[in-house]
This record gives structure tokens, C-alpha cells and sequence, in this order.
């Protein structure tokens, strides 16, 4: 639930980066520090109005899951607590955008490994070792997301020693409201992802307790595919947005094409390694054989996932880059349109298999619109 509400914010990261690697190509230094300034101070407005609403949010959340009475009581005592790191966890996606359009992904990596050693061993502390319970996991989520963004700020002014910029500047209405343009047209697309998701959830729920297992076990598959294929998206960010930033269209048409021939290598290889053994690898995620069983009724499916979604994960790193979330949006939205018409056109003559039809259709749909989107761009720029 928490990460979920968290993954609404996912825009700062988004739009700092674009904003970041563009003015890292443009070679200007003050625009990459006051781009920093901007996502921080509206990254900790944010978090800080999330805490004052955090009753209600709460309490809308838990009324959309419909959860019964001791789970929602666990949950708010989870969410009370956590709500506290919100102003960590906003600040902590701004850096971590600001350092992929520096061009340094790494201390990102340094700063998330951090965070998550931090969160497991201070858990593990007050969970077994003073026996908080659902508090002791809270509190070492908190406190691990304070020492993450901590850490990055550290970083931030250790190794790249951003210039100061006077509050009037980083405030400017006409820059403040572009920012905030730009990243609307991210957060709506944001929650066309997330309608998505959570319907493909509640559809496999509606087929059943075995359906739902079977189908969050070959998600997994996807999820494994997706933590590769986001390596790429990110470099699609700091390189496209620093040759966009340096007016190098030769070198973006070069990335663009390198990309997508490492994606499609990259989707074939998953798409064979899930051909092959994804039953062998679902038997390792899951207990009971039963719903492996059921898992491999529908494995074609998600051997199929690869294929039809490469392509946007790499068109959505590209137009971070560019900051053209535009176009990302439009993208989204079309898919949207095709994963539900498919989805209550097909459910009752395929069943699970028509939910998951049009999901494959709503990824593929999603790579086709950005590329004739990017087709468009060429020739306008011709």
C-alpha cells in the first residue's frame, strides 16, 4: 500500500532527470544546480503535506482496498509511522533523478544498497531484538529512508559541490510552473500505470484464489525483466537528455538505434530463458506445486511479455531525456484504452487468458505509440 502511494511521486525522479542531463549537455552548471534546488524544495513541500494529510490519506487507501479490520488496523499503525520518511522519500527521488542526469547512475546504486542495508538490519534489531512487531518494521523503514536521502545529500555536496543559488532564483513563478507542468503530464501518466496494475490484480482475483497466485507468479517473471530493461531506461535518460541538452541529434539517432537492437537482444534472451525454464524458476518462487501448475496454463503468456515490452521501457527512458512526458502520457493513455477494451471484450470467452492478452497489447501498444511519436519528431525536426 505504502509503496504503492510512494510510486504516485515516482515524477520527481522523472523530471529531475530530463531537466538534469539536459542542462548537463548544455555544459551548464548553474542550470543543473538550480534544477537540484527546485526538486528539493518542492520534493520536501510535498513530503511535508503528506504528513499533515496523513489521517485522511490513510484512511482513503485503506477504504480503496477494502481491507477487513485487523489488517487495516496493522496497516495504519504501518502507515502512521512510515508517513514520517515521506520528506525523506521525496528528497531521496529528486537526488536520485539528479544524479542519473549528472550522468552518475552509480551513486544512485551506492545510495539505494545503503538504504536497504540500513532498513533490514535496523528491522531485524527492533523486530526480534526488542520485539516491536509491525512498529519495528515501520521504524526501520523510516529510519532507513532518513538515512538514504542523508547519505545522497552527502554526496551531492562531496562530489559535485553545486553552486548556490538565491532562493528568488530557484522559486522563479515562470520556471516553478514549467517544472510543475511537466510534471503533472508524468504523475497522470504515473496513474494510468497504476490503474493497470491494480486492475490486472483485481481481474485475477475475480477468476479466483488460484488464478491470483498463478498470475502474481508469472508477474514475477516480468518484474525480473523489467529490473533489467529499467538499466536501460535510465541510460535512455542521461544520454538522451545530454545530447538533446548539447543540440546533438547525430549522437541521439545513434542511441536511440543502439538501444533498441540491445533491447531486442535483451527480450529474445528472456523470452528463450522463460521458454525454457520458467516453470523450473517458478518452482523455485513457489511452495505449492498446485499453483505452479496453474502458473504454467498461462506461461506463454508472460514468455511473450519480453517481446511486446522492450520497446517502451526503452521509449520512456528516451523522452525522460528529452522531457517530452507529453508524449509519454499519450502513450499510456492509448494503451490504457487498448488493455481495457481488450480485457472486457475477451474475459468471458478467455478468461485469464484474455486478461493477460490485453495486457501483452497494452505493452506493445505502449512501444508502438512512442515510436511514432519519435517518427514524428524526426520529421518535424527534418
Amino acid at each position: 500500500m505504502f509503496n504503492m502511494l510512494y510510486w504516485l511521486f515516482n515524477f520527481l525522479r522523472m523530471g529531475t532527470s530530463g531537466l538534469t542531463a539536459q542542462a548537463y549537455g548544455a555544459r551548464s552548471e548553474r542550470r543543473c544546480a538550480v534544477t537540484l534546488w527546485r526538486a528539493l524544495a518542492i520534493a520536501l513541500g510535498l513530503g511535508i503535506a503528506m504528513i499533515a494529510l496523513g489521517r485522511p490519506i490513510c484512511t482513503l487507501v485503506l477504504g480503496f482496498m477494502d481491507a477487513d479490520g485487523p489488517t487495516a488496523a496493522l496497516a495504519a499503525r504501518y502507515f502512521d509511522i512510515c508517513i514520517w520518511g515521506a520528506p525523506a522519500v521525496m528528497a531521496g527521488y529528486a537526488m536520485a533523478g539528479w544524479f542519473v542526469g549528472m550522468q552518475n547512475s552509480r551513486a544512485a546504486l551506492w545510495v539505494a544498497i545503503a538504504t536497504n542495508l540500513v532498513n533490514i538490519s535496523v528491522s531485524l534489531g527492533l523486530v526480534f531484538g526488542l520485539g516491536w512487531k509491525i512498529e519495528g518494521v515501520a521504524t526501520g523503514t523510516t529510519v532507513a529512508q532518513w538515512a538514504g536521502s542523508a547519505m545522497a545529500f552527502v554526496i551531492v555536496l562531496w562530489r559535485f559541490k553545486p553552486e548556490r543559488v538565491p532562493l528568488r532564483e530557484v522559486f522563479e513563478r515562470g520556471a516553478l510552473l514549467s517544472f510543475f507542468r511537466l510534471n503533472v503530464d508524468i504523475f497522470l501518466r504515473t496513474c494510468c500505470l497504476v490503474a493497470v496494475t491494480v486492475w490486472f490484480t483485481h481481474a485475477g482475483a475475480l477468476c479466483g484464489s488460484d488464478i491470483l497466485a498463478a498470475n502474481a507468479l508469472l508477474l514475477q517473471l516480468f518484474m525480473l525483466f523489467s529490473f533489467f530493461m529499467d538499466g536501460f531506461a535510465y541510460a535512455g535518460e542521461a544520454l538522451a537528455g545530454k545530447y538533446a541538452g548539447a543540440a546533438d541529434e547525430s549522437r541521439l539517432g545513434s542511441l536511440v538505434r543502439a538501444l533498441m537492437k540491445t533491447g531486442v537482444g535483451c527480450a529474445l534472451v528472456f523470452a528463450l530463458l522463460y521458454a525454457l525454464a520458467g516453470e523450473w524458476f517458478m518452482g523455485i518462487l513457489a511452495e505449492d506445486p498446485h499453483v505452479v501448475s496453474v502458473a504454467r496454463s498461462y506461461l506463454w503468456w508472460a514468455v511473450a511479455l519480453p517481446l511486446c515490452g522492450f520497446a517502451a521501457f526503452v521509449w520512456d527512458g528516451i523522452f525522460v531525456g528529452l522531457v517530452a512526458p507529453r508524449a509519454m502520457l499519450l502513450a499510456l493513455a492509448a494503451a490504457l484504452v487498448v488493455f481495457f477494451a481488450l480485457y472486457f471484450a475477451l474475459r468471458h470467452a478467455m478468461g485469464n487468458s484474455g486478461l493477460w492478452l490485453a495486457f501483452n497489447a497494452y505493452l506493445l501498444t505502449r512501444g508502438l505509440v512512442e515510436h511514432m511519436l519519435w517518427r514524428r519528431r524526426q520529421g518535424l525536426r527534418r
